[in-house]
């Protein structure tokens, strides 16, 4: 069993609604076991920012599912659920991205892990750390409290 932790975001209609439909599907469709929840946190979009709020959340879940595999079932849910593909970056019933899956590193075109966004968002740095202080970044070697604290220092500088 692979150890992997997932991002889920909505912005749009009953964002926890859906964030739940999917953790469900997630457990169904994936052969998987929730270990642990982050918090909810509200946070304002980010790249195309003429959009609702986001409520994200971060998973760490247990599954027999291949990486790429995994994408395909986690794609599918989106579909189910009700996400409705408006443009890149734009409003979303559910979004569910693969953070990390054990320590495996990926550069595909269709599949990066860890995910790039990670070391940019404030909230998934947050919410990893909650699930895991020990958590380490596969590539750098680095606990992730010591990326977001080197991130927040650099905010300020």
């Amino acid at each position: 069993m692979a150890v992997v932790y997932l991002g889920l975001g909505s912005n749009i209609g009953d964002r926890n609604g859906y964030i739940e439909a999917a953790l469900l599907r997630i457990v169904e469709e994936c052969k998987a076991s929730i270990i642990a929840k982050s918090s909810i946190k509200e946070t304002k979009p980010v790249d195309y920012e003429e959009q609702p709020n986001f409520l994200n959340q971060v998973v760490k879940i247990e599954t027999e599912l291949a990486p790429f595999d995994l994408l395909s079932a986690l794609k599918k849910i989106e579909s189910d659920v009700g996400r409705i593909y408006r443009f890149s970056k734009g409003p979303r019933e559910i979004d569910i991205d693969i953070l990390l899956y054990d320590d495996v590193i990926i550069d595909s075109d269709i599949l990066i892990i860890p995910h790039r966004e990670i070391i940019k968002r404030d909230f998934v740095l947050e919410h990893l750390i909650e699930l895991d202080p020990q958590l380490i970044e596969p590539v750098s070697k680095k606990k992730y409290s010591e990326v977001l604290n080197h991130a927040c220092f650099k905010k300020y500088q």
